[in-house]
C-alpha cells in the first residue's frame, strides 16, 4: 500500500517567495486572492500572457546506499522534468550547484543557493530496505531560510516514478496554490502499421509518458476511450463485429461489457462526472442524436431529438449541462445544452468547430477547429466568450484536459505516408508545447483523474 503524510508545513511565504509567485502567475492570470494561513488560494480567469517562472534548485535526492542514491537522482531528474514540463517553473542547471550534496536532516547553506538566483530548493533524502522505497522530502523557501511544507512517502520499488511524481504535485500545489497533475494516466490509443493497415489498440500511459502498457490486443479498431471518474473504467468505441459500438473495459481485472445493442451505430461516449451514466450519439439514418444511459438500469434517454448530427458530447463539471458539436446551423459548430433544456450556440468564429470537452474547473471549453486548411486547438468560456487558439500544425485534433485544467493534451498527425500521429500538451499561454514520446504512433488521448 502506497502511504505519505504530512510531517511540516510552513505558516505563510516569505515576501520574497510570495513575490516572485505573483509576478509569474499574474502574467498568466487575473487573480482573486483569499488569503489562508499557509498559502494563497487563487481563482483565476485565464488571459493570454507570459510566465514568469519561478526558479527552482533541484539537488539530487540523497541515498543512504548506492542503490538508494541512484533511485534518489532518479527521483529528483523525474521532478525536474514534471516542473520544466509544466510551464511553471524553471529548474536551474545543476552544474551551477555550490552545494551539491543536500541532505533533508539538515538545513542547507541558504547563501550557496542565493547566488545562483534559486528561488525554492527541494531536498530529500532516499533509504531502500526489503524492496520498499522510505522519502524523506523538505522545501524550503531559500530567500527567507524558511521550510514551505514537507513530507514522508513508503512505496514498493516498482512505484519510484509516483514517489517523484506526487512530489511533484506537492511544489506545484504549494509554491502555485493550484492542485498538482503529475500524478495522474493517459488512456490513449497505440497505432503500429502503415497507414491503410494500421493496428489500434488501447493503451494507458503516466502522464508523462512513461509506464506505457496495451489494454485490448489490435484485433478491433477501437477510437475514444474516456476513463470514468473513478479512474477503474475506460468507455470507448469498438467495430467488434464490423459496427461500431460502446465498450467498458476495467483497466483491473480486464473485463469488457457492452453498453448495449443498438439499432444504429454508436459513437464518442463520455462519463458523468458521478460516473453512473454515460453520454454517446447515436446514428439513425442521415443524423444521430444525443443519449443518457445510467449503466445501473441500462435505461436510455434521448437528449437531442432532430434532423441534424449531433455528436461529441461532453459534460459539465456539475453533470447539469452538456457541450457538444452539430451541424444544426448548416456546419459543425459548438453548443451548450442543460440537461434536458433547448441548446445555444456558443461558437461564432469562421472555420468549423468540433471535438468539444469542458474543463475540470468549468471555466474553459477547449475544442478543435478547422479553419482555411489549418487545425487548430483552443479553449473558450462555456458563454462562447474568450475564444483563443492555442496551437495549430497539419492536422490537430482530440483535447484533453489536464486533472487541474491547466494543460491540455492531444494528437497532431504527420504528413506523408510513413507519418503518424503523435500526443502533444500545450498549456493554457500556448507558448509552453512538447511532445510526449511513446513507443508508436498515437491518438485520442483522455486524462484521468488523480489518484487522491
Amino acid at each position: 500500500m502506497f502511504q505519505h503524510f504530512c510531517v511540516t508545513t510552513a505558516t505563510r511565504m516569505t515576501p520574497q517567495a510570495a513575490k516572485a509567485a505573483l509576478v509569474m502567475l499574474l502574467a498568466l492570470f487575473s487573480c482573486t486572492l483569499a488569503t489562508q494561513p499557509a498559502l494563497a488560494v487563487m481563482e483565476v480567469d485565464i488571459t493570454r500572457g507570459n510566465v514568469r517562472a519561478i526558479k527552482i534548485a533541484i539537488p539530487k535526492f540523497r541515498g543512504n546506499s548506492a542503490q538508494s542514491d541512484e533511485i534518489g537522482r532518479k527521483i529528483s531528474d523525474i521532478v525536474r522534468a514534471n516542473l520544466n514540463g509544466s510551464g511553471m517553473f524553471e529548474s536551474l542547471d545543476p552544474r551551477s550547484f555550490i552545494q551539491s550534496d543536500v541532505s533533508a536532516d539538515a538545513v542547507p547553506h541558504f547563501a550557496d543557493w542565493r547566488v545562483i538566483k534559486a528561488e525554492v530548493l527541494p531536498v530529500g533524502n532516499i533509504e531502500v530496505s526489503g524492496g520498499k522505497i522510505r522519502a524523506t522530502f523538505r522545501l524550503w523557501d531559500v530567500y527567507s531560510g524558511k521550510q514551505l511544507t514537507g513530507k514522508k512517502f513508503s512505496a514498493s520499488l516498482r512505484e519510484l516514478r509516483r514517489i517523484a511524481h506526487i512530489i511533484s504535485d506537492a511544489i506545484y500545489e504549494r509554491l502555485t496554490g493550484e492542485k498538482g497533475y503529475f500524478d495522474s494516466q493517459v488512456v490513449f490509443v497505440d497505432e503500429t502499421g502503415g497507414k491503410r493497415n494500421r493496428i489500434k489498440r488501447l493503451a494507458i500511459m503516466d502522464q508523462d509518458g512513461h509506464n506505457v502498457r496495451t489494454l485490448t490486443k489490435g484485433k478491433d479498431l477501437v477510437l475514444t476511450p474516456r476513463f470514468s471518474p473513478t479512474r477503474k473504467e475506460v468507455a470507448y468505441m469498438s467495430y467488434k463485429g464490423g459496427k461500431p459500438s460502446v465498450y467498458l473495459l476495467n483497466i483491473r481485472t480486464g473485463r469488457e461489457e457492452l453498453v448495449g445493442n443498438f439499432p444504429g451505430m454508436s459513437y464518442a461516449p463520455r462519463f458523468s462526472p458521478d460516473g453512473r451514466s454515460i453520454v454517446f450519439s447515436l446514428q439513425e439514418g442521415g443524423k444521430s442524436n444525443l443519449y443518457t444511459m445510467n449503466l445501473s438500469s441500462k435505461q436510455l434517454q434521448p437528449l437531442t431529438r432532430d434532423n441534424s448530427i449531433n455528436t461529441s458530447p461532453s459534460f459539465g463539471p456539475k453533470g447539469k449541462r452538456l457541450v457538444f458539436e452539430s451541424d444544426r446551423s448548416g456546419n459543425q459548430q459548438l453548443y451548450v445544452m442543460p440537461i434536458g433544456g433547448q441548446p445555444r450556440r456558443i461558437s461564432h468564429g469562421e472555420g468549423l468547430y468540433s471535438t468539444p470537452v469542458w474543463s475540470p474547473r468549468g471555466d474553459m471549453i477547449a475544442f478543435t477547429k478547422q479553419y482555411r486548411g489549418r487545425f487548430l486547438i483552443g479553449v473558450m468560456r462555456p458563454d462562447g466568450s474568450g475564444e483563443r487558439i492555442l496551437t495549430e500544425g497539419y492536422h490537430n485534433e482530440g483535447p484533453t484536459w489536464s486533472p487541474n485544467g491547466r494543460i491540455l493534451m492531444f494528437f497532431r498527425e504527420g504528413r506523408g505516408e510513413k507519418a503518424g500521429p503523435k500526443l502533444f500538451s500545450v498549456d493554457l499561454t500556448g507558448h509552453n508545447e512538447h511532445m510526449v514520446n511513446t513507443p508508436s504512433f498515437a491518438s485520442d488521448p483522455a486524462w484521468s483523474p488523480v489518484y487522491r
